[in-house]
């Protein structure tokens, strides 16, 4: 019965955390729009001003379930900036901005900390210089 009780909790936990995360972001996003609204010398009525948050918010949600579902078509359990892009494909200007971005974040990413994927060739090298090292076989490069 502890196993229901520690369910229910940790998920009236979960649903007060999402609730406060999305008061947090709705307060940013109309932060933003009257930051704006000043900025650009206009009006905004507080209705609009709380639909556009609203809207926000409804968006991020839907972005972050789409990021989710490319990783998980991919076969990863983790988001990278390829899922980011693939969920903007709708919105041509959004794609034209972060194509650029992710460029130029790959390029200040240190060598050493990309992935490769392994191709079928790669992984028999793999082997053999293993097998080789095991041997003391010195080895031969395919041109020599």
């Amino acid at each position: 019965m502890e196993d229901g009780n520690g369910s229910d909790l940790e998920r009236e936990e979960e649903d007060s955390v999402g609730e406060l995360l999305r008061d947090r972001f709705r307060l940013s996003a109309i932060s933003i729009v009257e930051a704006q609204a000043k900025k650009s010398e206009i009006e905004i009525s507080e209705p609009i001003t709380a639909y556009i948050s609203d809207l926000a918010f409804k968006f991020t949600e839907q972005l972050g379930k789409d990021v989710e579902l490319f990783a998980q078509h991919g076969g990863r359990k983790c988001v990278n900036m390829e899922d980011v892009i693939l969920s903007t494909h709708r919105n041509e200007y959004l794609t034209s901005l972060l194509r650029p971005l992710s460029n130029e974040l790959r390029a200040k990413e240190p060598q050493s900390e990309r992935k490769r994927k392994k191709t079928s060739s790669s992984k028999r090298e793999d082997a053999n210089n293993t097998s080789n090292k095991d041997n003391n076989v010195p080895q031969l490069s395919p041109d020599q």
